[in-house]
């Protein structure tokens, strides 16, 4: 007598056979497939293309919160500082890693002051009329880097651009002045060239009278 389980048995036998011959879901079967739609490549803009990159270091940014009389992160990324190739004038500029959102953005004035934070070598505090956040405020950031070294060179190089825009605000002062002395000597001159010239003084009183005596002596005579 043929045993139950035979029967059974040689179901799944069948069953295994069966999922040897198919393909594993993730085997490689050669074929392939045509994606559905076609993306082109979209050219993205960073508002740095005119720029030219004068430092570029990792960092942590932290602004300071008057509310809650505290420090709080902006955000881990890299820091820029961007010289404009026509102006000349140099902003700082800093994304956050994993989004890009710009998490400061601001310009490097002439009266821009770096400070030690707190007796830490790696950090430095400023204050800057910022624009990240899409309208001009004022806050006081602290920055911290991984090396005492990179801080240094990140305040010295803040230290020297700040001391160079003064000089060169300086420089177009003097030569604004300049042009608008020179603008006022030319008109001064014009006006001077155009000034209409007076008219022939008056006859003396003397030379009047003996005019009218002459008119009197010639009217007797006719």
């Amino acid at each position: 007598m043929a045993s139950s389980a035979e029967p059974t048995l040689q179901k799944r036998e069948e069953e295994e056979e069966s999922s040897e011959n198919q393909p594993a879901e993730d085997e490689d079967t050669g074929a392939q497939v045509a994606p559905i739609v076609r993306l082109q490549e979209v050219a993205v803009s960073t508002g740095e293309e005119n720029e030219d990159v004068l430092l570029d270091l990792k960092a942590k940014l932290y602004r300071f919160v008057k509310e809650g009389n505290q420090w709080k992160e902006r955000g881990a990324g890299t820091v820029k500082l961007l010289k404009h190739k026509e102006t000349g004038k140099v902003r700082l500029v800093m994304r956050q890693s994993k989004t890009l959102k710009i998490c400061a953005n601001h310009l490097v004035l002439p009266t821009i002051s770096m400070q030690e934070h707190a007796g830490n070598e790696k950090s430095c505090v400023w204050h800057a009329a910022d624009f990240a956040d899409g309208e001009l405020k004022e806050e006081t950031f602290c920055i911290r880097f991984a090396s005492i070294e990179n801080c240094k060179t990140f305040k010295d190089k803040v230290e020297e651009i700040a001391e160079s825009q003064q000089k060169n605000d300086g420089e177009s002062e003097e030569a604004s002045s300049a042009a608008k002395l020179i603008e006022k000597l030319s008109v001064e001159s014009n006006d001077q060239e155009d000034k209409p010239k007076g008219e022939e003084a008056p006859a003396p009183a003397e030379e009047k009278k003996d005019e009218a005596e002459k008119k009197e002596k010639d009217d007797d005579k006719n």
